[in-house]
C-alpha cells in the first residue's frame, strides 16, 4: 500500500514544472508510479493476500487516476 503514496508528490512536482517539457516528464513519472501501484494492487488480489473487496475501490481509483494522468500527458504534448 505504501507505493500508492508516490504519485501524489510526483504530481505536485509536475505542477511546479519549469517548462512544458518538464511538466510532461514529471507527469509521466507520476503516471509510471500510478501504474506500479495498480500492478501491486492486482498482485495482492491475485495472491489472495487481502480480500479483493478491500482493494476494489482502491484499484478503481488507481485506474481513474492513471487515466487522468495519461490524458494530461496527451493534452500537454498536444500543444
Amino acid at each position: 500500500m505504501r507505493c500508492g503514496t508516490s504519485p501524489a508528490p510526483n504530481y505536485s512536482e509536475a505542477c511546479a514544472a519549469e517548462s512544458r517539457a518538464d511538466f510532461v516528464h514529471k507527469i509521466m513519472v507520476a503516471l509510471k508510479e500510478m501504474r506500479e501501484t495498480r500492478s501491486w494492487f492486482l498482485l495482492i488480489i491475485k495472491s489472495d493476500l487481502l480480500p479483493s473487496e478491500r482493494l476494489t475501490d482502491l484499484l478503481d481509483e488507481a485506474n481513474q487516476l492513471a487515466n487522468i494522468l495519461g490524458q494530461s500527458v496527451v493534452a500537454a504534448k498536444g500543444k
